[in-house]
């Protein structure tokens, strides 16, 4: 990248969680290739989403000439009946707040791998799994547990696929997320740089909306083709597709379907309620929870989505050629015979 004449120089400042800040990856890369001459630095909450990004530049803090701007997306309010994506919120936010134009290029974030990290083996192989894998996510975060799946649909799932995809499941240990069987076990195993070099080496993302659908869109594909990862994502009614969905992904969604999300989404916070003094526990809650066996409560919207809907959406990719199933493990242990490795 050539060296760049900066006449501008701005710190844009964001405290909202990873998957935001992936959208304001696409609105930095944006603004660099609009107007090279502004020099942008980054203060937000998942610094290890900056990392090698040839669009910002280090700036000191305070400085007589360094403004600082905190960005936002308040598109969002209009997301029910707009005619924008999520990817647009910060975008059209620094339009405003820095009085210029920028013109929106690709459909998806911009998180950068480097070449050293490319080459290193992913936790997967470490543990001595060489298969192509997807990434499985069966729940979330506490604060928002309108968006957790059914846990029993995403097993059937597992089961259906089993010797022919490999799943990995992951999430933090202080999130809620059912353990599954017959999946490689990450939950509470990765940072936030790890999970991303995780997804780098993916071939597939089954997630509700959260973190990983946005990072499997912004990350590039290590095998390629094909050039878009492929992303099941577990929506039900809570957002609006037009303001979440991206182009190669398949969304379940159901709006449409229930009086109360026939006009967008809902934006309910909770079906599971969680004691922490949040208010969300009270006013704002589902209008139609569903109680499942283990006694946890999900939306009806997301109980909708069945373990046929999203073995549908997976063999989508499969049917179309661009990805092949695994080879079960007895054809791969006569190959390797074949081979003269055994």
């Amino acid at each position: 990248m050539a060296k760049r004449k900066i006449k501008r120089k701005v710190i844009l400042r964001n405290s909202q969680s990873p998957g935001d800040i992936v959208m304001l990856t696409a609105a930095v890369r944006d603004l660099y290739l609009s107007h090279p001459e502004i020099g942008v630095d980054m203060r937000t909450s998942a610094a290890e989403l900056w990392e090698n990004n040839p669009y910002t530049i280090k700036l000191k803090e305070g400085a007589k000439d360094v403004e600082e701007i905190h960005v936002d997306y308040p598109l969002i309010h209009d997301s029910n009946e707009g005619q924008y994506h999520f990817i647009h919120g910060y975008r059209k936010d620094m339009e405003e707040k820095l009085d210029v134009r920028i013109k929106p290029t690709k459909f998806k974030g911009d998180i950068h791998i480097s070449d050293a990290e490319k080459s290193w083996m992913s936790q997967v192989e470490e543990m001595g799994v060489k298969d192509d894998f997807w990434i499985i996510m069966s729940g979330g975060k506490q604060d928002y547990t309108n968006k957790w799946s059914n846990p029993f649909t995403l097993q059937k799932v597992i089961d259906h696929f089993k010797d022919r995809i490999t799943f990995v499941q992951v999430g933090q240990n202080d999130h809620h997320h059912p353990p599954l069987t017959n999946v490689v076990n990450l939950i509470g195993k990765t940072d936030l740089r790890q999970f991303i070099r995780l997804i780098y080496h993916s071939v597939g993302v089954l997630c509700p909306v959260t973190f990983a659908m946005h990072a499997a869109a912004a990350i590039e594909m290590k095998k390629n083709p094909p050039i878009n990862r492929p992303c099941v994502v577990i929506a039900g009614g809570r957002e609006p597709p037009q303001w979440e969905a991206y182009p190669s992904h398949r969304f379940l969604a159901v709006n449409g379907a229930m009086d109360c999300c026939d006009n967008g989404g809902c934006w309910k916070s909770r079906c599971q309620t969680i004691g922490d003094g949040d208010k969300k526990d009270i006013k704002d809650l589902c209008l139609y929870p569903v109680e499942l066996e283990n006694k946890l409560k999900i939306p009806k919207c997301m109980d909708m989505i069945k373990d046929i809907d999203i073995i549908r959406a997976i063999k989508m990719y499969y049917d179309g050629g661009v990805l092949e199933y695994n080879k079960p493990k007895t054809e791969k242990a006569l190959v390797r015979v074949k081979g003269g490795i055994l």
